[in-house]
C-alpha cells in the first residue's frame, strides 16, 4: 500500500507539514494485479497523474468511506475519470436514500462546481451500492466491509489477500459499542490504517474545545484497538491538520512507549504485507 493523503478535514499544505504530507485521505493498495484506492482526497489527485503518466490503461476499484469533503476533494481532479482507455468502479453506501451514484453526482454541479460529472467522466465508469455488513470480490482479494462510529455513517473495509490483510478504519470516534464489532473486524490483520487524530486531552478538552462527538478518535484509543484486534501494525491516521511534522514526532514517540510496532502515515510511505 502507498499513502497520497494522510491529513484530515481539511489539506494542509506547507512547509511544517512537508514530511508527512498535507493532502487529505486517499491510499493505493495492490493486490496482485488489482488495484484499490481508498477514498478520493486530495491525495487523489496526485494519484491520478502517476497512473495517467504510465501511458497503460488504468483497472481501479475506489472504496469511499463516506462522503465528507475531505474524503471526496480529489474525484473532480483524478485524471483516470476523463479517459475512455480506463475502467473504474466505485464503491459506496447508500445514505439518506440516495445512492452512491447520486450522492456523488450531487457535489459536482453548479454553483458548486463549474461541471458536472456526465459531462467530464469518460472512463468506462460502474457505481456499486455496498451492503454494510457483506464481501466484495475484486479478483483473488477479498474486501469486507463494516459500519464505522461517524457522523453521517462510515464505512470500514478490510482487505483480505495472498494470506495478508490490512483494515482501513479512518474516521471512527471511540466509546461505543461498536469498538467490540471492529476489534472482531480487524482481529488478527497484519496492519490496521486507524484514525489518531487527536490525544486524550485535545479530545476531553483539557487544552482547548472538546472534540467528543467529532467523530475521530485518539492515538491512546488506537493503541487499545490495535492490542485489542491483535493487529500486527498499528498504522495512525487522519492527522490533524494543525499538528506540524514536529508535533507529530512528538505524538509518534510517545504512541511507541505504548506501542512499538506503530507507524505514522506519510505521503509517499510505501508498506509491503
Amino acid at each position: 500500500m502507498r499513502f497520497w493523503g494522510v491529513r484530515g478535514s481539511i489539506p494542509a499544505p506547507g512547509p511544517a507539514t512537508r514530511r508527512y504530507g498535507g493532502n487529505t485521505p486517499c491510499v493505493e493498495v495492490r493486490c496482485g494485479d488489482e488495484l484499490l484506492i481508498f477514498d478520493l482526497g486530495s491525495g487523489a489527485r496526485g494519484l491520478g497523474d502517476a497512473l495517467v503518466a504510465t501511458r497503460k490503461p488504468v483497472k481501479a476499484s475506489i472504496f469511499i468511506s463516506h462522503y465528507h469533503y475531505d474524503h471526496l476533494q480529489g474525484l473532480p481532479f483524478f485524471s483516470p475519470m476523463f479517459s475512455p482507455a480506463n475502467d473504474v468502479t466505485l464503491y459506496g453506501s447508500p445514505r439518506d436514500g440516495k445512492s452512491l451514484k447520486q450522492i456523488l453526482a450531487g457535489q459536482m454541479v453548479p454553483p458548486y462546481f463549474p461541471v458536472t460529472a456526465e459531462d467530464v467522466f469518460r472512463t468506462r465508469l460502474a457505481y456499486r451500492d455496498v451492503v454494510v455488513g457483506e464481501d466484495i470480490p475484486v479478483g483473488k482479494a477479498t474486501v469486507r466491509t463494516l459500519e464505522l462510529n461517524h457522523p453521517g455513517g462510515n464505512v470500514g473495509y478490510r482487505v483480505d489477500f495472498g494470506g495478508r490483510s490490512l483494515v482501513y478504519a479512518t474516521d471512527v470516534e471511540h466509546g461505543t459499542e461498536l469498538d467490540a464489532k471492529l476489534f472482531d473486524f480487524a482481529r488478527g490483520a497484519d496492519a490496521l490504517i486507524y484514525d489518531s487524530m487527536y490525544t486524550e486531552d485535545e479530545y476531553r478538552g483539557r487544552n482547548g474545545p472538546a472534540r467528543t462527538g467529532w467523530g475521530h478518535s485518539t492515538w491512546e484509543a488506537a493503541v487499545r484497538a490495535a492490542d485489542a484486534s491483535e493487529v500486527k501494525q498499528l498504522v495512525l491516521f487522519h492527522h490533524d491538520p494543525g499538528r506540524d511534522d514536529v508535533g507529530m514526532d512528538k505524538l509518534l514517540r510517545e504512541v511507541r512507549k505504548h506501542r512499538k510496532a506503530t507507524i505514522a502515515a506519510k505521503e509517499a510511505m510505501v508498506i509491503e504485507l
